[in-house]
């Protein structure tokens, strides 16, 4: 499509303009159609009717990426002088770190992102068109603007139509508007400034006709859709990084330079002390490798793929690593209401008949529940006038329901199959009324006149009309009611008005029901039959109700601190409603803001309502997309949840998007970063919960593993700085930095959660990855790192009549036994240790993982010592048994100083 097309069309606000407009605008003709020559013309004009997949990152170059961290270029120029001096072997263990961190963030990473693609598909179908006169069927693709295209029920429609002809046409846009309720077509304008949700003269792309033919004329195509404008903001949307990845960006940079000025530092004193540049390399190359966490990037990812896996046992499945992080930091979850919040099934749940209203248990499409009066069951045979009123609504219906695999569903109006399942919850059933009860003609729905009607003949004698639709349509035409006895009297139309106000504050959906006995010869329907003397029979009140398992799990994530706000485009009043069921606003007044209202307000009062509200009805794809980026303008950690294409660009844009994956359409799962599996909302507790643990675990790797790097860095300075031999080798420390650390610290990774962790509020978005407390315990425990290594090399060193490689050796077991000794205080295995000794019992969880990591880290340390490979790879030698009690001896201060550290920061 040219963009001078495209753009001279768009130009056009089609839905508030006249059919004879459109048509001239177009140079279309309404009955006829496009010519041959003139579809040739706008098809090289106007390209296809189809959208363009986002061109993803090549597999070379997503894994060339991943050597594009500030901490790898250190690494990568270190082993390239190391290979320039010869030293081969240096050189190649030094690449080996920087190619295995490479691998695992190349394999973690998810696909290129396929959302674009997956919103192409949802739109290719075949569709009937008229062009030359003659009725055809063609690809959806092949449609140009100006096509005159005809639907009828059960159609995907194919592109954006301008209504010109209608018959009791209803179409599902809930993929668009978020509206459960499929919508009733017509063909007049509407105002210009018209949400989406109510251009009831327009089609759109994507969308389902549920009921009824229409005939359309095409106004736009391709990406010039509303789906295509939609598939425009998820290619335009800016794709965010993490907190986690913003602060490790932060941190690693920060990193960068301190290792880089220490490191010249370093190099430049022993220049000063007369050594060569060649001599002094391997200092500051060992410095350099010692500062940094080599390890820490492959532990992030084992500790995010590990919440991956315990995610996708509580039914949310990650497809982004990070998001496991993000979603326990998240401050705001942003819910669509459609299906998500809700069961997506609507559900009669108040009936006014006789002059009473009854309350119906029960959700969704399934036979099961009760009709209460003032809370007791309700025996049909006893109440005449609420059997009537089911039995309307049984029987004046073009619709039925079907069991399939245990999942009771509607084939035909969701409204209707509400009526249904009511009749059904007291015995009323279409197969036992078929026996005596015929339909003989139908008036279908029509906009025009607000009501459905239908004839009967009951046990072949009798000949009854039952009618329902609109309040106001049905009530002027009612002039007898039947009271609680059943016996007829005069209507009392301002109770029942006063009845039906209440029911629609409760957010239900109230439609009316009347009968008419007719005589015995009639056997067909007219208008005119209804205009007077029918009997109102009742109402019958309907909802898409919230399911209990997220009522349960919104009160849990306001309990952890989470705002929850539901961003829908359904209507206000039924927002509203939903909310305050859910308890959304703490049980308090909920007011919910529209789109219109939205677009209306300046941008300080619209930061007000985004931040302040907590219900958004009637809302366009641009303002969820606005409302997300307003939440995240203010530092929130925005999470956000949602199953149509209207909810795809939010949940890109998100910090985190969830997606619905049985009821989601494939264009929101694209988009999403999590899916899940049971479409429970209540699954987001678990994976707020499984997310923090993450977090919490990922907080105890960095003050395991930086302590390391704090003690290997100060002993290399501080011997440089004195003139003194290396207590410690590059290689040795990258042994100790990839080998033993991950050793130790992927158990973390599996730690088992707290009991406190949906106690606690959000932790603040904007709050450093290495807080005071964590600063303060890291450089607690580098200093006794130091000490350590220090102090047993010197010692070592002259005990054993300067024999390096055996006082290297042991200041590096000794400093191993002390990690052991660390480990076990900030991990729960440690805690239950000590109350054990204590006489306290504690629960901890699987420590299986605990107990491996530290057997397999002595089996290491032995080899590493032992074993004479490793001696000549790393300069090393073996220990006696006299040498490995006192690396065991002089570990076991670490128990103190970690008990003091735990005092300093009390997080773990």
């Amino acid at each position: 499509m040219t963009a001078s097309s495209t753009n001279q069309l768009t130009e056009y606000k089609w839905h508030n303009l006249p059919i004879q407009e459109v048509s001239q605008y177009l140079n279309s003709n309404i009955e006829t159609g496009l010519t041959a020559a003139e579809v040739a013309k706008r098809k090289e004009s106007f390209g296809a009717n189809e959208l363009k997949a986002k061109r993803g990152k090549s597999a070379l170059l997503r894994f060339l990426l991943q050597f594009h961290q500030p901490l790898l270029y250190i690494l990568l120029i270190a082993g390239a002088v190391k290979a320039f001096l010869g030293q081969w072997v240096n050189a190649g263990v030094i690449w080996g770190v920087t190619l295995i961190n490479a691998i695992i963030g190349f394999v973690q990473e998810s696909k290129a992102e396929s959302a674009i693609a997956a919103l192409a598909s949802s739109v290719k179908t075949n569709t009937t068109i008229i062009r030359n006169r003659n009725k055809l069927q063609v690809p959806s693709t092949e449609l140009i603007p100006g096509d005159i295209v005809l639907l009828t029920s059960g159609d995907k429609v194919p592109a954006d139509l301008r209504l010109v002809q209608i018959r009791n046409l209803q179409i599902n846009e809930s993929g668009l508007t978020g509206e459960s309720v499929a919508v009733e077509k017509n063909t007049q304008p509407v105002q210009a400034d018209a949400v989406l949700a109510e251009r009831t003269n327009m089609a759109y792309a994507g969308s389902f006709v549920t009921f009824g033919t229409g005939k359309g004329i095409v106004v736009a195509i391709g990406t010039a859709t509303e789906t295509g404008r939609i598939s425009q903001l998820m290619e335009q949307g800016n794709i965010l990084k993490t907190p986690l990845t913003r602060k490790f960006d932060k941190f690693s940079r920060t990193l960068l330079y301190i290792i880089l000025g220490i490191a010249s530092l370093t190099f430049a004193v022993g220049l000063g002390y007369g050594n060569t540049w060649v001599e002094m390399f391997e200092p500051a190359v060992a410095f350099a490798v010692s500062a940094i966490p080599e390890g820490l990037p492959a532990v992030v990812t084992v500790t995010l793929a590990i919440g991956v896996s315990r995610m996708a046992s509580r039914h949310a499945i990650v497809r982004k690593l990070p998001a496991v992080e993000t979603l326990g930091g998240a401050t705001v979850i942003c819910s669509d209401k459609t299906g998500t919040l809700t069961e997506n099934q609507m559900t009669v749940q108040g009936i006014y008949a006789g002059n009473e209203y009854y309350t119906v248990t029960g959700t969704g499409y399934a036979p099961s529940g009760e009709i209460l009066l003032d809370e007791n069951p309700v025996d049909i045979h006893d109440v005449p006038p609420l059997a009537e009123c089911l039995q309307a609504g049984l029987l004046c219906n073009d619709s039925h329901l079907e069991d399939k695999d245990g999942q009771w569903i509607v084939v035909g109006d969701p409204t209707e199959g509400a009526l249904i399942t009511a009749a059904n919850k007291v015995g009323l059933t279409h197969n036992n009324l078929q026996a005596t009860i015929s339909r003989l003609d139908v008036i279908p729905f029509e906009s025009e006149y607000q009501y459905m009607t239908t004839l009967h003949e009951i046990e072949q004698q009798e000949r009854i009309i039952y009618v329902k639709g609109s309040v106001e349509a049905i009530l002027k035409r009612c002039q007898q009611m039947l009271n609680s006895s059943g016996e007829l009297s005069p209507v009392d139309t301002e109770t029942v008005n006063q009845q039906v106000d209440t029911m629609a504050h409760q957010g239900l959906r109230v439609l009316a029901f009347a009968k008419k006995p007719v005589s015995e010869n009639q056997d067909s329907l007219d208008h005119a039959d209804i205009e007077n003397d029918l009997i109102f029979l009742g109402l019958q009140g309907m909802i898409d109700p919230p399911r209990a398992e997220a009522i349960r799990a919104v009160q849990a994530c306001q309990q952890a601190g989470i705002q929850v706000k539901m961003i829908t485009g359904d209507h206000a009043v039924t927002a509203a409603a939903i909310a305050s069921r859910m308890g959304f606003n703490h049980h308090r007044e909920v007011r919910a803001f529209t789109g219109a209202e939205l677009a209306r307000m300046e941008k300080p009062e619209l930061a007000t309502a985004i931040e302040d509200g907590v219900v958004f009805a009637r809302v366009a794809p641009e303002q969820k997309l606005r409302i997300v980026e307003a939440l995240q303008s203010k530092g929130e950690i925005v999470a956000m949840t949602g199953d149509g294409v209207n909810d795809a660009p939010a949940l890109k844009q998100a910090d985190i998007g969830i997606a619905m994956g049985g009821a989601g359409t494939e264009v929101a799962k694209e988009a999403a970063d999590m899916i899940l599996t049971d479409d429970n909302f209540a699954s987001i507790e678990a994976a707020v919960e499984e997310g923090r643990t993450v977090y919490q675990n990922l907080l105890k790797a960095i003050a395991f593993i930086l302590p390391v790097n704090g003690g290997e860095s100060m002993t290399i300075l501080i011997s440089v700085l004195l003139a003194r031999d290396l207590p410690i080798l590059s290689l040795q420390v990258l042994w100790l930095n990839m080998v033993n650390s991950i050793a130790m610290t992927v158990p973390l990774a599996f730690e088992p959660k707290s009991d406190r962790v949906m106690q606690q509020p959000p932790r603040n978005p904007n709050e450093k990855l290495l807080s005071p407390n964590l600063v303060k315990r890291i450089v607690l425990i580098s200093i006794f790192n130091w000490i350590l290594i220090f102090s047993v090399f010197e010692w070592m060193r002259q005990t054993t009549g300067g024999d390096l490689a055996v006082a290297r050796t042991m200041a590096i077991q000794s400093l191993v036994v002390g990690r052991i000794f660390y480990l076990l205080s900030i991990t729960q295995l440690g805690v239950a240790l000590v109350g054990k000794i204590q006489g306290i019992r504690r629960e901890i969880g699987d420590q299986t993982a605990m107990y491996i990591g530290i057997a397999s880290t002595i089996v290491l340390q032995i080899i590493f010592s032992q074993w004479s490979v490793m001696n000549k790879l790393f300069y090393t030698a073996p220990l006696d048994w006299n040498q490995w009690l006192i690396c065991l001896l002089v570990g076991l201060p670490m128990i103190a100083v970690a008990a003091f550290a735990n005092r300093l920061d009390s997080n773990f």
